[in-house]
């Protein structure tokens, strides 16, 4: 070999080099996908400040003062209210199931009160499960709805005059707005997706790469047992991993805990199979480890910024909503925040039970035709 640098071996190398990466097509989208993905969510989907959030107005009279006050709100672009008079044991159960973020209660005898200078209320209820989502919104309510009453009418007196509107407002689970209730139950989804995907995934590209997987379809075993033989393990990896975060959180981070255990175990149960089913079927698409991995990750990207994880769901454009409801960690984490912080009943979650089995059915049907038609 002659000289230290030759360009004729150097361009050799350079044309070995691209033949190869332009082979590998996953991690050659991979290189492109993810910037444009991360552009796409940053630019597009993320949202801080949420705004148009479904209300629902519990008002038994429907007088010029109180729709003074419903029109003010929603004028501020955080109210939008999508159930208008519905009574309080049904705005109970909208505020319970996630349905609406906001309740806005004005008494019977408001237009009375207001006439009589006599402190009229408003009762504003907030599901502070998510302190993010109601911060924007409460911030502004007092001062907006003092206004619009002041404006209908017609005085020019401040607003601690005496008789002046009073607001009262509930902030409805986490009343001390605590990130940690949020965030601390959200990590459950979190870290159980990127542990059981990923394990999952790389389990059957290994045997593959190794060539053991010959020796496994030598045996007398039909498909479906090699998936269940390969996925019941990581359900008891992923029950170790729940064990210990519910721990953390109770012991460390104080998130209280008001449903039901047996409800909670039974969305981890169906959250955690239809991810080893998800990994399976992504390493039927895998030549090697890598690949596993780095389609792992591609999922793992939008579930977390899409799921209501990091940002508001309710803060996204129409697209993206639409996007997370068909991620497996938007429905888990409103399941597992509705029981650990509100209590909830298997009525209430149950569209997230149907979702989640459906997530299992579906994944399942995928793995099992990928691995026919991949390994026959």
């Amino acid at each position: 070999m002659n000289g230290i640098l030759s360009l004729r071996r150097l361009r050799a190398m350079l044309v070995k080099e691209t033949i190869q990466m332009r082979r590998d097509r996953v991690t050659f989208a991979m290189m492109l996908g993810i910037p444009l993905i991360l552009l796409v969510l940053f630019g597009f989907a993320i949202n801080t400040d949420p705004k148009h959030l479904p209300a629902a107005l519990v008002a038994p009279t429907q007088d010029r003062y109180t729709r003074a006050i419903v029109t003010a709100l929603e004028m501020t672009g955080y109210y939008h209210f999508t159930k208008v008079g519905v009574s309080e044991a049904e705005a109970e159960r909208l505020i319970s199931d996630g349905t609406v973020s906001f309740v806005v209660t004005i008494p019977s005898d408001f237009g009375r009160r207001v006439a009589r200078g006599d402190h009229p209320q408003i009762l504003i209820e907030a599901d502070a499960t998510d302190p993010a989502v109601a911060s924007g919104a409460v911030s502004t309510l007092g001062t907006v709805a003092a206004q619009a009453l002041r404006r209908e009418q017609g005085a020019s007196a401040p607003a601690d005059q005496p008789g002046a509107l009073q607001v009262v407002v509930h902030k409805r689970y986490n009343p001390e707005g605590v990130t940690q209730y949020n965030i601390v139950p959200g990590l459950l989804g979190v870290i159980l997706q990127m542990t059981m995907v990923m394990m999952t995934s790389m389990a059957l590209t290994r045997e593959t790469e190794r060539g053991t997987m010959e020796n496994l379809l030598a045996m007398p075993v039909t498909p479906l047992e090699i998936m269940l033989g390969k996925v019941l393990p990581f359900l008891m990896v992923g029950a170790v991993q729940m064990a210990v975060i519910l721990f953390a959180a109770k012991i460390l981070f104080h998130v209280p805990f008001v449903g039901a255990m047996w409800l909670l175990l039974l969305g981890v149960l169906l959250f955690v199979l239809a991810l080893v089913l998800l990994g399976y079927t992504i390493s039927t698409l895998s030549r090697n480890q890598m690949q596993a991995m780095q389609l792992a990750f591609f999922f793992f990207l939008p579930s977390i910024l899409l799921s209501g994880f990091m940002f508001p769901f309710r803060g996204m454009p129409g697209w993206a909503q639409a996007v997370g409801e068909v991620l497996p960690l938007t429905h888990f984490l409103r399941l597992v925040r509705a029981v650990m912080l509100k209590g909830a009943d298997l009525t209430t979650v149950q569209p997230q039970i149907g979702a989640l089995t459906a997530f299992v059915v579906v994944f399942a049907l995928l793995a099992l035709s990928r691995f026919r038609r991949t390994l026959d």
